[in-house]
């Protein structure tokens, strides 16, 4: 199976915020729609919501606790060379290491989900020792993720990767036509806007 393949149900079975009625998939538990976390289920590739009495399945080694924390490098520019470097196709994108493929993959949203962009390891090297970020990400549940906007400036976060595929999910339910539409971005710069809003510096 391709690593997108691996990954397709992330986007597929990801929800922003739990349903209403919606039960913590370990014990049943009724949860609370804003405010519960999310295991990454490494075998089935997916990401499991819980309840604050089963955070400790993130012990066992199917499961990972995915962090809340978002963090920023404000001594990290992202410039055009380096990221024309890593030949990902569009300008929002997000990075993370699979540990179950023993490398990092890249994906970004798109109209139909998440699609991998086959990463260069030499762009991304350059890339890893130009910030912070990328050291500090954990395995399989911490991406960096990348945003280049319409004037051309990129920035770049250390993020959960849930907030990943909830992205994705509002690309794929907003996107209209070749170039997005109004609304969609005015979805991103409310994403991108809370991340600048919730950010700390790393270290």
């Amino acid at each position: 199976m391709s690593a997108l393949g691996r990954l397709a149900p992330f986007a597929r079975e990801w929800q922003p915020v739990a349903r209403a009625g919606e039960q913590c998939d370990g014990c049943g538990t009724p949860l609370d729609g804003e405010h519960h976390r999310h295991l990454v289920d490494l075998d089935r590739s997916a990401l499991r919501c819980v309840c604050d009495a089963c955070r400790p399945l993130a012990s066992e080694d199917r499961y990972r606790l995915v962090p809340t924390r978002i963090l920023t490098d404000p001594t990290f520019i992202l410039d055009e060379a380096r990221w024309s470097a890593l030949e990902i196709p569009v300008r929002l994108a997000f990075i993370y290491f699979s540990s179950r493929l023993g490398r990092w993959a890249a994906f970004y949203p798109s109209p139909a989900g998440a699609a991998e962009s086959l990463l260069t390891m030499e762009g991304f090297a350059a890339l890893a020792a130009a910030t912070r970020l990328v050291k500090a990400a954990a395995p399989d549940v911490e991406a960096l993720l990348v945003h280049g906007d319409r004037e051309s400036r990129f920035e770049t976060f250390l993020v959960p990767i849930d907030l990943c595929y909830q992205l994705v999910g509002q690309v794929r339910l907003h996107w209209r036509g070749f170039s997005g539409g109004d609304r969609a971005w005015r979805e991103l710069e409310t994403f991108f806007a809370d991340l600048r809003a919730r950010a700390e510096v790393v270290g």
